[in-house]
């Protein structure tokens, strides 16, 4: 097992955020809770930037209780924490920043692991990764390893830097690490994976006491059900250490109590969560398990099998978890059915694993069909299923509760998180065949082409129609996106457009504020265009957008349109008209 851990007998850490963070923060409670960890032999201390002067409080307890020399530091950056809120800014520069403010905190003591908090949205994962591996070769800690992070993105941090370990949630209440294959993924390379929330939290740790299993054990061993929970996950592997977030001397020594703990095979077996029984396949039938980012049309594809007769398993209809829509898979196939499609968003590993679990149970092979659909489809997509459903582009308060009561009903941030945490299926997962299914829109019949026009190219004084346009006979659509705007401050604009064409012109305009993108009509979105386009029978694929920017052309790309680039006014002195064309 991994270096890090071979000279440590005792796997388990203790998780210093509560000492700091906690409303009912007292620093003697923390320092004499730091000593009884030390005394009962934990040298793992878990700690953050983040965390508010954690880690200051950290290094006065230690050597308060003379534990300084033998405790083994983990601390995390690239986390902000502003008005309550998580922010996670994975830049290099702040990586390195916040490493060298935790060097100053812990004042002397080294830092043995040093992870990246969380992957940061906006910035790339290899510029966070890359900038681990330079504190690494900096000398400025002695380890490096990520945290919060999937199987997929784990594989691709293993690539970029030698990482020593892996912090994720792992409990009882959470089994995602296990389901999606990052406890055996870290066995395989040698890793340690650091077990954070490990009793479910503070808010769920209490509840472990109603779990029969774990209750069903600690009365048998007389110990406590907390102890016996990190038992179980010290016998998932060697490379697992729980860190518990003990705020109480008692909690610290319980914890330490339950890395000597042993338990038998048959005990492992009555607290197993997952159970992966594959029995050999049973006559003919088939789990067919379509999957893609939201918006990926896996609709569609569900109803051709629905077609050929099997039971569809969908969260849009069902509404539910897919826990819960697992279950009903356990039981239709407890009831004789043999071919079922379940059509969801199955995008990590974990969510897929439980329909795999249930399918084994009965001897029903799973094949995979992976809709591997552009986000940009999918958004159009996504646009179309909105106008089907109210006709026009719900505002951002409405499309929220809209959300809340209709599975399927999005965001655009909501389809871009599902994208980052898309893992591509694997038949090491256990299903009998993946099939990938490139992206291919079914051509339009019978609509008009138009043209979508930017607004910032009609500002130009010296704009005229630019050749290689729509037909001016097409309908027009002017869009722009002006924060707290309103369509009528584009009427000048239309008319001025109006005043060369010979077809309709109307305006559209995103009134919405910066920032991650709470509607579906900004830019490069496609909702203006799709919104125009259906109210005038316009075919988007047959259309051109004529704009002046990276966004317009992104647009043009998604709605498959043509493209037109305008040169504006700042551009056209700098070096003279330019116009281009693109299909």
């Amino acid at each position: 097992m991994s270096g890090w851990l071979a000279p440590f007998e005792l796997r388990v850490g203790l998780g210093c955020m509560r000492l700091s963070t906690d409303e009912e923060r007292d620093d003697e409670r923390a320092f004499a809770t730091v000593g009884a960890a030390a005394e009962a032999g934990v040298t793992v201390y878990d700690t953050a930037r983040a965390y508010g002067g954690n880690e200051r409080l950290l290094a006065r307890a230690l050597r308060a209780c003379a534990a300084a020399g033998r405790a083994r530091v983990v601390t995390k950056g690239g986390m902000r924490r502003t008005d309550g809120r998580w922010v996670p800014d994975g830049r290099a520069k702040a990586i390195r920043a916040d490493c060298e403010a935790s060097l100053a905190a812990l004042d002397g003591l080294p830092i043995d692991l040093y992870l990246l908090h969380s992957p940061d949205p906006r910035t790339p994962f290899r510029t966070s990764v890359r900038a681990l591996a330079r504190l690494l070769e900096d000398g400025l800690v002695a380890r490096v390893g990520v945290a919060n992070v999937s199987r997929t993105q784990l594989d691709e941090a293993l690539s970029l830097a030698p990482l020593s370990a892996v912090q994720v949630p792992l409990s009882p209440f959470d089994e995602r690490a296990l389901r999606g294959g990052l406890v055996e993924r870290c066995e395989e390379v040698g890793i340690a994976l650091l077990a954070h929330s490990p009793l479910g939290g503070p808010r769920r740790a209490h509840a472990l006491a109603g779990r029969e299993p774990i209750a069903t054990v600690a009365t048998a061993r007389g110990c406590s059900p907390a102890e016996v929970a990190l038992a179980w996950l010290l016998s998932l592997s060697e490379g697992v250490v729980p860190v518990v977030g003990a705020r109480r001397p008692d909690t610290a020594r319980s914890a330490a109590r339950a890395a000597t703990l042993q338990l038998s095979d048959g005990e492992r077996e009555t607290l197993s969560l997952r159970r992966r029984v594959r029995r050999p396949p049973r006559g003919e039938g088939a789990v067919v398990l379509v999957m893609g980012i939201p918006g990926a049309g896996k609709s569609r594809l569900a109803e051709e099998y629905v077609a050929r007769g099997y039971v569809r398993l969908n969260r849009d209809e069902r509404g539910g978890s897919l826990r819960e829509l697992a279950s009903a898979l356990d039981d239709a196939l407890a009831n004789g059915v043999r071919r079922a499609v379940l059509d969801n968003t199955y995008v990590t590993r974990a969510s897929r694993d439980h329909v795999l679990e249930i399918a084994g149970r009965y001897g029903v092979p799973v094949r995979c069909v992976w809709l591997d659909t552009p986000l940009a489809q999918a958004q159009v997509n996504m646009v179309e299923r909105l106008l089907d459903r109210f006709g026009t582009l719900p505002a951002p308060d409405a499309l929220r509760e809209a959300a809340r009561r209709e599975q399927g009903l999005l965001a655009p941030t909501s389809q871009m998180r599902a994208l980052r945490e898309l893992e591509p299926p694997d038949a090491d997962e256990g299903f009998a065949a993946v099939e990938r299914v490139p992206f291919m829109r079914a051509p339009s019949r019978g609509a008009r082409p138009g043209a979508f026009v930017a607004a910032a190219v009609l500002r130009d004084p010296g704009w005229t129609y630019p050749a290689g346009a729509a037909d001016r006979a097409a309908p027009h659509l002017v869009f722009d996106w002006r924060p707290d705007g309103a369509a009528q401050e584009l009427t000048p604009l239309a008319a001025r457009l109006a005043a060369e064409v010979a077809g309709p012109v109307e305006v559209a305009i995103c009134p919405h504020p910066a920032g991650p993108p709470t509607c579906w009509c900004r830019p490069p979105l496609p909702g203006l265009p799709l919104a125009f386009a259906r109210a005038q029978g316009v075919d988007p694929s047959a259309s051109t957008v004529v704009g002046a920017s990276p966004a317009h052309r992104t647009l043009a790309s998604a709605l498959a349109a043509g493209y037109v680039a305008v040169a504006q006014e700042a551009a056209s002195r700098a070096g003279g008209r330019r116009t281009g064309t693109s299909r």
